[in-house]
């Protein structure tokens, strides 16, 4: 009987391998009869394209595709949708999460970054970006071919598709506005096959939807995007915050009243602290007397001083927070680093949240010797872009807030240890503050989310109406991935 129990196990394994194997060859020839090329499994192609940004999250697709025109992306979405696979597109591969690998084994992989034109028409300002661009591309040829920018992120690695799509915050952002407040249209091809164009006057619903949650609803293969005449000298500084636990609570309320009334639009800035240290830094639109005038009246009421700075030109000011090589293109090495990460989007830090903040930051993170770091970007104010936009016509659901905070710890050896040490400090900053007054950046995804919850961080009062557009042009899930918008007509997962 067990011999008899035993085979029949065997036998139901070895059929289960072997669907499987024709699913993948079958996936294999319909890319290949699309004439669409895929990566060879162990090329350097295939070893570049799987490594992710996140050293702790490596998964393994079923394929990856690399498309060079919009009819083989069309083709290889049609495959996978044919053959049952997941269809994840990936531009930069940056995601904390490996979202761009699917955030789980087993995906059908559209490799973008093959595609990576940016032509900028010198009589609208009107610059057409293919999807697969990445940051430094795009500031570079930008600014090569017109003197012109959008706001976007530092990294220059970044992909602008998962950056735009979701927000893109970044240092000329206070300025001007998040990278997808500069999206004036796009082609997106949806899960049905069809390619569509979408603005905020032709199939508005979608660009809306596309623009704060874009990973769920299709691959769009390229940006129409408004720019704009950067300035031709800016300013960038770090500022010195030697904070002690009995200040802290004091600095950071008198940092908020500065960022909400007073910070001028010029003025784009962070609070950067790691066990060692903590700074202000930043850059300011202007030149360095400029900034003295604008941030002393701030350092002398919060205990800092300008540590260094610099004026130089636009481009040198972008290189600055880049840190390496600003245009970068294929091929794409990607620098890996091992941790754990998650943010909150914050109305606010005072009182009773600040002193919690300031209380773990002191009584915990102080003595904890592995490397971390925290980030507090001044996303808000009255004088601040990202505020003064309409709200209505991205979905974007966090433009309300003051503050993007993120939490960073390195977990090379014990990653539940980071876990613990960094959901504590989230979990004691929130613990005063109303549901309405914070939320979490998709852009910096926390791996230890369940979907349901990771929806309602992300997207907020914003969740139902995507939800329902996510039903329309997704609905059997084609774009999938582990915290990604379930239909309004599915169950809610947990």
């Amino acid at each position: 009987m067990y011999s008899t129990v035993a085979l029949c196990l065997g036998l139901l394994a070895s059929l289960a391998r072997g669907a499987a194997f024709n699913k993948h060859a079958a996936l294999e020839d319909c890319l290949s009869g699309s004439s669409t090329a895929v990566d060879e499994v162990g090329s350097e192609d295939y070893n570049r394209d799987i490594t992710p940004f996140n050293k702790r999250l490596q998964f393994m697709p079923a394929t990856i595709a690399v498309p060079t025109t919009v009819e083989q992306i069309q083709s290889a979405v049609a495959c996978g949708a044919k053959l049952g696979y997941k269809v994840t597109p990936k531009c930069g591969g940056h995601s904390y999460a490996s979202l761009g690998l699917g955030g789980e084994d087993g995906h059908l992989i559209i490799e973008l970054d093959r595609m990576n034109s940016v032509k900028l028409d010198t009589e609208t300002n009107i610059a057409t970006v293919q999807s697969g661009t990445r940051l430094g591309h795009l500031a570079a040829e930008l600014f090569a071919q017109g003197n012109r920018a959008i706001s976007h992120g530092t990294c220059p690695g970044v992909g602008i598709s998962g950056h735009v799509l979701h927000g893109g915050f970044g240092m000329s952002s206070h300025s001007r506005g998040l990278a997808l407040d500069w999206v004036k249209g796009m082609e997106v091809l949806l899960a049905n096959g069809s390619l569509i164009h979408t603005s905020a006057t032709e199939n508005k619903e979608v660009y809306w939807g596309l623009l704060g949650a874009g990973s769920n609803f299709g691959i769009v293969t390229s940006f129409e995007l408004n720019t704009f005449e950067p300035p031709a000298n800016v300013t960038w500084f770090v500022a010195s915050l030697p904070l002690k636990q009995n200040t802290t609570v004091a600095a950071l309320e008198g940092l908020e009243d500065y960022v909400r009334n007073t910070m001028p639009a010029e003025l784009n800035m962070r609070l950067y602290a790691t066990r060692q240290f903590t700074q202000l830094e930043g850059i300011y639109q202007g030149n360095k007397t400029q900034l003295e005038a604008t941030i002393k009246p701030l350092l002398s009421k919060i205990g800092g001083n300008l540590a260094t700075s610099q004026t130089t030109t636009w481009i040198k000011g972008l290189e600055h927070f880049a840190t390496v090589k600003l245009n970068q293109t294929y091929p794409y090495n990607q620098v890996q680093e091992n941790f754990y990460s998650k943010s909150l989007e914050l109305t606010g830090l005072n009182g009773t949240a600040a002193k919690n903040f300031a209380d773990y930051w002191f009584n915990v993170a102080k003595k904890e010797t592995a490397h971390w770091y925290i980030q507090m970007d001044f996303q808000g104010g009255k004088n601040s872009a990202v505020w003064n936009a309409d709200s209505s016509l991205t979905s974007y659901a966090h433009r309300d807030k003051l503050y993007i905070l993120q939490f960073y710890i390195s977990t090379t050896d014990t990653p539940e240890t980071g876990f613990d040490f960094i959901n504590g400090w989230s979990s004691a900053t929130t613990s005063a503050l109303n549901a309405d007054d914070w939320g979490m950046y998709f852009n910096y995804p926390d791996t230890q989310l369940n979907r349901t919850k990771a929806q309602e961080m992300y997207w907020g009062a914003n969740l139902p109406r995507l939800q329902k557009l996510k039903a329309e042009l997704d609905p059997n899930e084609l774009f999938y991935y582990p915290v990604s918008l379930n239909p309004e007509t599915s169950p809610e997962l947990l």
